[in-house]
């Protein structure tokens, strides 16, 4: 079998591709979106590759994978297979001072920072920062950049030179846990640095037994809170969501000139711009009521689509039947109308404010208007410093499951609803109780 035959036997997954001479020494190293299509575009015929392509394409005799399970694993991996075997193509042409590295500071509460070659020689000169560990190289600041997000929404951790949460707009937004505030101890800080640290060096399954296992302990010593964020870590890590890395492409295929095709978005090259612009967007629709003592009763439609707010899709309803204080029944009289308009976008998850009962509401006009729509809840918890979720385990989308797991994420949809459901509702109020103007 020749390489072009072989290829066509490769996976549409994501993983690392390792191209290899006849002694089974190693050339090269890319990683891909989906394997076939991505090593396929070597195959395009010459008038189409650079001279480093097609060199190395020349002294190859046999291209082998290793599947991944993300496109953020894949780049991890390929990482450390070019800080381990050192391929000749991956640093042809490259000057050591364009890599990039991650780096752990070595201070009470490490930080995670990304670095050139030439940083650390300034670190050594002039900077009194000491490093614990570096993890590369990476051929691309941009991409490191974008999978550092993803990490850092899973293992926050503080940022800043300064060693003070004042003004810290991460704080504010939960990628900081804010140790300088007191909000997190030292040994938990450590704990989501030494998270950080399986990550990057590719030990994702350990890191995940670990968590569970941290979990189970958590449960059994009653540290629920503890535990619910053990769960919520090792759920994020399941349903890692790197979309942003799809259109990743390896320095030396920057030579291959695939002309993009799709809506020229720039997500990736041939088959892989197609299979990205099939990617599903995630609708989670959330609802409040709002009234004064049974009057002007209103109630308040938000969306947010792939977690964030598209206030386009928002509606507000004014309640037509005499609800009274009577929420459930508001509530219930929102979900029928909205769900008699087929015209408009089908959400993946409604969520509602409020418990069981309510839950259980809408569950009953979700059934009655016929459609299949997963319907959970989002609470106060009984000390009011955190929210209860009800009804996740109807929910089979994943990537509803995951924005549903940040619990800063629905408590944001929740006040947004309120908010939007109390300000139509003022504006009711006060309209009707102008008075009216005499007439002359």
């Amino acid at each position: 079998m020749n390489l072009m035959e072989s290829v066509k036997t490769f996976p549409h997954t994501p993983g690392v591709y390792l191209w290899k001479d006849k002694s089974g020494g190693l050339l090269y190293v890319g990683k891909a979106t989906d394997l076939r299509s991505r090593v396929g575009q070597y195959f395009t015929g010459n008038d189409s590759r650079g001279e480093r392509i097609f060199n190395m394409v020349g002294q190859s005799a046999k291209v082998d994978y290793v599947e991944t399970e993300t496109v953020l694993e894949a780049l991890i991996l390929e990482a450390n297979l070019i800080k381990k075997y050192k391929p000749k193509y991956n640093s042809l042409g490259k000057d050591d001072k364009s890599f990039c590295y991650f780096v752990i500071t070595k201070e009470k509460f490490p930080r995670v920072l990304i670095w050139r070659e030439t940083q650390f020689v300034r670190a050594q000169n002039f900077v009194p920062l000491q490093i614990l560990r570096r993890y590369g190289p990476y051929t691309s600041r941009k991409h490191m950049t974008i999978a550092l997000k993803i990490i850092r929404k899973i293992f926050p951790f503080h940022e800043r030179i300064e060693k003070s949460e004042k003004g810290c707009l991460d704080y504010q937004i939960g990628l900081c846990p804010g140790p300088y505030d007191g909000a997190i101890d030292r040994s938990q800080y450590l704990r989501n640095i030494k998270g950080i640290q399986m990550m990057l060096e590719g030990k994702k399954g350990q890191l995940l037994k670990k968590l569970e296992r941290d979990m189970v302990l958590a449960g059994k010593s009653e540290d629920f809170e503890r535990a619910a964020i053990l769960r919520n870590q090792a759920f994020a890590l399941r349903h890692i969501r790197d979309i942003a890395l799809l259109g990743s492409s390896d320095d030396v295929g920057a030579d291959l000139r695939v002309r993009p095709v799709g809506d020229g978005s720039g997500l990736g090259h041939g088959h892989e711009g197609a299979h990205i612009g099939a990617l599903q967007r995630c609708r989670i629709e959330t609802y409040d009521i709002s009234h004064t003592s049974g009057h002007d009763t209103v109630g308040s439609m938000v969306v947010f689509v792939d977690g964030k707010p598209d206030r386009n899709e928002y509606r507000k309803f004014i309640l037509r039947s005499e609800t009274g204080s009577d929420d459930l029944a508001a509530l219930e009289e929102v979900l029928e109308r909205r769900l008699r308009h087929d015209d408009w976008s089908v959400p993946d998850v409604i969520l509602i404010d409020g418990g069981k009962t309510q839950l259980a509401v809408a569950r009953m006009a979700v059934e009655r208007s016929g459609k299949k729509i997963p319907v959970a809840s989002v609470a106060k918890g009984p000390t009011r410093k955190k929210t209860d979720m009800y009804g996740l385990e109807e929910i089979k989308n994943d990537q509803a499951l995951f924005f549903l797991n940040d619990p800063l994420l629905v408590e944001r949809m929740r006040e947004e609803a309120h908010r939007f459901a109390i300000t139509f509702h003022r504006k009711r109020r006060d309209k009707q109780q102008i008075p009216p103007q005499p007439s002359l």
